[in-house]
């Protein structure tokens, strides 16, 4: 009997506006996470994190008692942090039980050279994202915006989001993607043999010079069609997508 090495998801957005996306993701720790050797979070797990202090937020203590209780049932979760929620500190993975990883991570995992990713870094036609991603991931720029208080940080924060929604509705998709010269880059860097990211929200296998490119989708339950899903390794080897509701994507 062939057992899961590891799941991958990202892109979940969680926020109490959206509790069919915040079930989904319930459901989806206790019917499959808890059964798994190891979990990875590759990003935007929330619509945004003001910092480790909004911690004791019910809906956030919600989130992270969840986790822990999936760690505690020992598998171990990994993190890469996102583009709303590249905050999350050492504070979030103590309660969590989360080890927090860095922006690009390589293992082996059922018999694959793996690469592991967010995939905003390698949006690089998008060059005023780009340069708002070096300022914000700059630990002075941090610091200073940690010191701040928490209401004020969430007022900044959706700011921001709305003004990146005015943006994005005048750019091309393919500026939002990922560029092929980064990907290549990647695979060179890393010498990986599978890259499994998310962010542009586009699910799909991608073949890249011999190689795998997996992309996780985001999740939306109450979409037309319901949006979600998950990457899942066994010990064989075997790299299966799956859509929401468990079945699996031969796609």
């Amino acid at each position: 009997m062939t057992a899961v090495c590891a799941l991958f998801i990202s892109d979940l957005h969680l926020q109490p506006a959206h509790p069919a996306t915040s079930k989904a993701f319930f459901d989806f720790l206790e019917r499959h996470a808890r059964h798994a050797q190891q979990l990875y979070l590759l990003g935007d797990l929330f619509e945004y994190w003001a910092g480790d202090d909004d911690i004791t937020d019910p809906y956030h203590a919600e989130i992270v008692a969840a986790l822990r209780a999936v760690s505690d049932a020992g598998v171990v979760i990994y993190w890469i942090a996102g583009n709303r929620d590249f905050l999350v500190g050492a504070r979030f993975a103590e309660a969590a039980n989360v080890i927090l990883l860095p922006e690009t991570w390589v293992a082996e995992i059922g018999g694959h050279k793996v690469v592991v990713l967010h995939g905003d870094a390698q949006c690089t036609q998008d060059t005023k994202y780009m340069e708002f991603r070096a300022m914000v991931r700059q630990p002075a720029w941090q610091a200073q915006f940690t010191a701040m208080p928490l209401a004020q940080r969430k007022a900044i924060i959706a700011g921001l989001r709305a003004d990146s929604r005015k943006e994005q509705s005048g750019k091309s998709y393919d500026i939002m993607d990922v560029t092929p010269q980064a990907i290549s880059d990647v695979f060179a860097e890393t010498g990986a043999e599978v890259m499994i990211h998310g962010h542009t929200h586009r699910p799909a296998l991608h073949h890249v010079d011999g190689k795998r490119r997996y992309v996780l989708p985001d999740w939306e339950p109450e979409a037309a069609p319901p949006r979600g899903g998950w990457i899942a390794i066994t010990d064989d080897g075997a790299i299966t997508r799956y859509d929401l509701n468990g079945a699996a994507i031969n796609a």
